[in-house]
C-alpha cells in the first residue's frame, strides 16, 4: 500500500506543513524509519508573515472547466487567508447567472450594487465592493445580479478597466485579485481569464475533472497564462490506499502541473457553506480550513508542493494467510 506525504519543493518554509496546531515555532525534522530513504521537514511558522512574491496587484484567475469541483469554496477559503495574513484582497465573482461568493462569505444582503451597473454609471466602484465587516481588507465584487441581462459590449476588457481602476485607487492598490471563474469553456470563462497573469487550477481526483483541467490548462497557456498550479480536492486517503481513488501524485504526473495545496475530503464545507462562514475562520480549525491556509501561503510566496508517495509498513501476515485468509 501507499500513503501520500507532503515535503516543500524548495527552501523557503511554507506554513502549518503538519496539520497539528502549535502555538510556538518549532522547527523539526522528522526522519521515517531506518529502511526507508525519504526525510521530510516539518517548519511551523506562526511567527512570522509570509513574503509576498511578484509584482502588485497579483491578479490570479480560479478556475476548472468542470463545475461543482470547488472554484468558489477555494475563492473564498484562499481569499479570507490572505485577508487573515494582512493582505488586501479583492475576489471578484465573474459567474453572471449563477453567483454564489456572495453566499458562502455570508455578504449576499449587503450586494447592493455590480460592476454592471458601474460601468453603466449608475454608482462608483468604491459602493459595488463590499467590504467583509470581520477582515476589512477582504473586498468582494460581483459581475452581475442573478437573473440580469449584460450589455452587449460586456466582455473581457471590462474586467481589465476594472484591474486598472483598482490600481488607481486613493486607498491604494490591493495586494491580491481573485477572480472566481465561472465553469466551462465559453464566453464567460473567456472573460474571467482575460486580465489574469497567473491561475490556480482546482481539480478532484476523477477522470471527469481531469480531463476537463487538462483542456483548460491548454486554454490557460495559450491566453499566455504560464503560471498556473494546482489545487486538488476532496482527497480521501482511504479510498486511495484501497486503490478506489487516484493520489494526488498520480494526478499531477496526469497533468503536469505545480501542485499548490491538497484539500481532504471535509463534511464541514457543507456546515460552512450553508452558514456562510469559510472553513479557515473556525475555531477549533478543520483539516480542509489548515490545508486551505496552507495553500493560500503558497500562493503568497509562489511556493509549491511534491506529493511523495512512501512505502507503507507491511502488514503482520497470520498463520491462514498461506491459505489466502
Amino acid at each position: 500500500m501507499m500513503s501520500l506525504r507532503p515535503i516543500p519543493t524548495c527552501s523557503k518554509p511554507s506554513l502549518l506543513h503538519s496539520f497539528t496546531p502549535f502555538k510556538h515555532f518549532t522547527p523539526k525534522t522528522q526522519t521515517l524509519r531506518p529502511h526507508h530513504h525519504v526525510t521530510t521537514q516539518s517548519l511551523l511558522q506562526y511567527n512570522r508573515k509570509p513574503e509576498l512574491s511578484g509584482e502588485t496587484p497579483r491578479v490570479v484567475v480560479i478556475t476548472s472547466g468542470k463545475g461543482g469541483v470547488g472554484k468558489t469554496t477555494t475563492t473564498a477559503n484562499v481569499g479570507l487567508s490572505l485577508a487573515r495574513f494582512g493582505f488586501s484582497v479583492v475576489s471578484v465573482d465573474a459567474d453572471v447567472g449563477l453567483r454564489n461568493l456572495d453566499l458562502l462569505l455570508g455578504l449576499e444582503n449587503r450586494v447592493n450594487y455590480t460592476l454592471v451597473e458601474v460601468l453603466n454609471g449608475d454608482c462608483r466602484l468604491d459602493q459595488a465592493l463590499v467590504r467583509d465587516k470581520r477582515w476589512s481588507n477582504f473586498e468582494l465584487l460581483c459581475i452581475s445580479k442573478p437573473r440580469s441581462k449584460l450589455p452587449l459590449g460586456f466582455g473581457g476588457k471590462a474586467l481589465v478597466w476594472l484591474v486598472e481602476a483598482l490600481k488607481a485607487r486613493p486607498e491604494g492598490c490591493p495586494d491580491f485579485i481573485l477572480i472566481d471563474c465561472p465553469a466551462g469553456i465559453d464566453a464567460g470563462f473567456i472573460t474571467a481569464i482575460t486580465p489574469a497573469n497567473e491561475a490556480v487550477l482546482v481539480t478532484t481526483p476523477d477522470i471527469t475533472s481531469l480531463r476537463d483541467a487538462d483542456r483548460v490548462t491548454g486554454l490557460l497557456e495559450c491566453d499566455g497564462i504560464r503560471d498556473i498550479k494546482m489545487i486538488v480536492n476532496r482527497v480521501r486517503t482511504d479510498m486511495i490506499k484501497g486503490e478506489d481513488m487516484m493520489s494526488v501524485l498520480d494526478v499531477q504526473e496526469m497533468l503536469g502541473l505545480s501542485l499548490l495545496g491538497m484539500i481532504p475530503e471535509d463534511s464541514e464545507v457543507i456546515r460552512s457553506t450553508n452558514r456562510g462562514y469559510p472553513l479557515v475562520l473556525n475555531k477549533p480549525p478543520t483539516l480542509a480550513g489548515l490545508a486551505f491556509e496552507q495553500s493560500a501561503w503558497r500562493l503568497v510566496e509562489q511556493d509549491t508542493m511534491k506529493a511523495v508517495m512512501v512505502e507503507e509498513e507491511p502488514k503482520k501476515r497470520g498463520f491462514f494467510s498461506f491459505f489466502g485468509g
